[in-house]
């Protein structure tokens, strides 16, 4: 049995190493995307002892595109896999928690298991709740099985989920897009708790307004709901 854990990240430098030590205790091997990263990213991560696969050249090519070129790395570098784990480059997700997300896979219980930060009493921005309450609902609205957190990046796949699911969009909407694949597919869903870290410095590299990205990731997630009940 072979974990890979993938690390997609923009200009993590200061965070990558720590976090790639930290995360090579818990599985086999990591893949660190570096997209498009203009720092030492690349450097820190492949000293840290991470095979590094580059995502972006031109800019960065979002969440979900760089996540599926560590993806192509795991089937190419590392045929032997049986689990990946995804999670941030910033330093938000604790890599002791590894271990909590692979149980019900192990256990036989899941496909996919999300580390979700509100089953538990964690504190998190209004705005940053808000945002992921609307695209979670978008993602419950009209089915039996509903989830908490539908915009985690800190997951646990059985690596046949990705033999049933080619996810195409490049951005956040690839967290739920993920998922609309995967419940159509009657593949098996969980959630565990987790904490998450969330301070000024984890803000450093974005650029992105956070009302007009969650309102690009709720219409995006919109759309897939259309798609999965024309299915």
């Amino acid at each position: 049995m072979s974990i890979v854990a993938i690390i997609p990240c923009h200009n993590e430098a200061k965070y990558i190493g720590k976090i790639v030590r930290e995360v090579r205790q818990h599985v086999d091997a990591v893949v660190v995307v570096d997209d498009a990263s203009t720092d030492d990213t690349f450097r820190v991560a492949k000293m840290a002892g991470a095979h590094v696969a580059l995502a972006g050249v031109a800019g960065p090519v979002g969440q979900g595109r760089a996540t599926m070129v560590g993806l192509n790395a795991v089937k190419e570098r590392y045929p032997e896999a049986t689990m990946i784990v995804t999670l941030d480059g910033d330093g938000q997700h604790n890599p002791e928690e590894i271990p909590r997300l692979l149980e019900p896979i192990w256990s036989g219980r899941a496909d996919i298991v999300i580390g979700s930060r509100f089953l538990e009493d964690y504190k998190i921005a209004r705005y940053r709740k808000f945002g992921i309450d609307v695209i979670t609902w978008l993602y419950n609205v009209g089915s039996g099985r509903k989830i908490v957190d539908g915009q985690s990046c800190f997951r646990a796949f059985h690596v046949m989920v990705f033999e049933f699911i080619h996810a195409v969009e490049d951005g956040f909407t690839f967290s739920t897009e993920v998922l609309i694949r995967a419940r159509s597919r009657g593949l098996r869903i969980v959630e565990v708790p987790i904490s998450c870290i969330y301070h000024d410095k984890l803000s450093e590299n974005s650029t992105k307004n956070p009302i007009t990205h969650g309102l690009g990731v709720a219409l995006g997630t919109l759309k897939w709901r259309f798609w999965e009940v024309r299915q």
